[in-house]
């Protein structure tokens, strides 16, 4: 052995080639390991339902494969009888590296738990606040590790920069605290309060169904989501500007003063705010519910505390300002009702029509891709009026939310082919004219 090591210092050739080759032999199995590792996690991944080990798996692939090179090469070096005046740039070169690849792993698990985050929870919240967050930490992350890891490798290169890091000591653990707070309060804000809310909400939900308690969880997460939100990001501004030497008395004082001038010159803007307010808190209207506010009807698409999205039947989205609202009419709260009157001829026998029309009724009520819908069969409630075409027969039901026009349709659809079979005659307007009196025939002529 020692012979073998005496060789190699002395003959050249074998001095850089063995190095090499155990450098290459290192890479060869590390990158096979890493193919058998990720074999078996793919087959662990494949057997669960959650998407953010397919995430790790795919984010880091490339990241691995470049530790698998850096090892070889460290280990290559390491071996390697370079020459006295080599060992120096080497054992600078060699930690650079290192921290260079370190910071560029931790921007790839930064990006898989962004991805995750996207994924998994920004798609199910109400607010939009994280996913603009999430898309703007995409492309912040990056740079920041950019600018941080080339002033760290500036400073191992020996390359003084003595103003930026006495900040950087000064300022910046406190600053990242700081930010790391923000994003945990703004993402916590947006994943746990709606779960919070629809605890508390099911606590106080007696005799109401699941869906209403949906609509009303998620109309409290959309405004109290976006108030908390814009609060913590207010507060942890101003405590950032403070720590980083800005006097921020008199940014408060201006915020005091714009508030004053907005409570004289915006009243209407604070009249919105007040009037949201109250439909939020006293649950006059939800997001899902159909609504008739300030002459406008439509399904209600978002709620905030200056305005109502309203999306009528055209699909003509209205935002109506909830200062307007002088009364809000909800077409679908608790449950919804069909109103529905017919009208038959003059000459039909009613207790048969209505016998009729209580039958068909029944059988929609049974039928079961109504029933689900249906709170209590079609029945007649009276006859509503003596028209002047008809007899106007009302029928009324009650039904879930929203599902009354549906219902409305296949009942009228169901009554009039019954009609048809049953020969009862649906009427339409008569008239008929009359020019004075019925004239006299004259006299027959006598024959000459």
């Amino acid at each position: 052995m020692m012979g073998f090591i005496e060789e190699l210092s002395e003959n050249a050739v074998l001095r850089w080639l063995v190095p090499i080759g155990i450098g290459v032999v290192i890479t060869i199995v590390a990158i096979l390991l890493r193919n058998f590792i990720y074999w078996r996690l793919h087959r662990w991944s494949a057997k669960t339902d959650t998407t953010w080990d397919d995430i790790l798996l795919r984010s880091t692939r490339f990241a691995s494969l470049l530790w698998c090179f850096f090892l070889g090469v460290y280990a290559g070096v390491e071996i390697a009888a370079v020459p006295a005046d080599w060992e120096g740039p080497i054992n600078s070169v060699v930690p650079i590296l290192f921290a260079a690849m370190g910071i560029y792993t931790g921007v790839i698990i930064a990006r898989v738990f962004i991805e995750w985050y996207d994924v998994e929870i920004a798609q199910k919240t109400a607010s939009p606040l994280d996913d603009m967050i999430m898309s703007a930490l995409k492309r912040l992350i990056p740079v920041v590790a950019l600018i941080l890891g080339t002033f760290l490798i500036l400073d191992m290169a020996g390359v003084e920069i003595p103003t930026v890091w006495s900040w950087f000591r000064l300022h910046g653990p406190e600053l990242a605290l700081l930010s790391i707070l923000c994003l945990v309060l703004v993402l916590a804000a947006t994943a746990l309060l709606p779960k919070v809310i629809r605890r508390s909400t099911l606590r106080s939900a007696e005799g109401q169904t699941e869906e209403e308690v949906n609509k009303r969880v998620d109309t409290l997460s959309g405004v109290l989501v976006a108030a908390i939100q814009g609060i913590v990001i207010a507060v942890i501004s101003f405590m950032m500007l403070s720590e980083i030497g800005l006097n921020i008395s008199p940014i408060l004082a201006g915020v005091g003063v714009v508030g004053i001038a907005i409570g004289f010159g915006a009243q209407s803007l604070v009249k919105d705010i007040l009037a949201g307010l109250f439909v939020v808190m006293e649950n006059q209207y939800r997001k899902g519910d159909v609504v008739k506010i300030a002459d406008t009807s439509g399904l209600v698409e978002d709620i905030n505390l200056r305005r109502t999205l309203l999306r009528d039947l055209d699909g003509v989205v209205h935002s109506v300002p909830n200062g307007e609202i002088r009364v809000a009419s909800n077409l679908t709260k608790g449950f919804s009702r069909v109103n529905l009157n017919i009208s038959v001829a003059y000459d039909t026998d009613l207790s048969r029509a209505i016998e009729v029309i209580n039958r068909v009724g029944r059988e929609l009520a049974q039928d079961p891709a109504w029933a689900p819908d249906l709170l209590t069969p079609p029945q007649v409630l009276r006859v509503d009026n003596l028209g002047d075409s008809g007899i106007d027969i009302k029928v009324t039901a009650d039904t879930r939310p929203t599902r009354q026009w549906p219902i409305t349709g296949e009942l009228r659809l169901r009554l009039k082919k019954t009609f048809d079979e049953e020969r009862i005659e649906i009427p339409w307007p008569h008239t008929k004219v009359y020019f004075g009196n019925t004239p006299v025939p004259a006299p027959a002529k006598e024959a000459t």
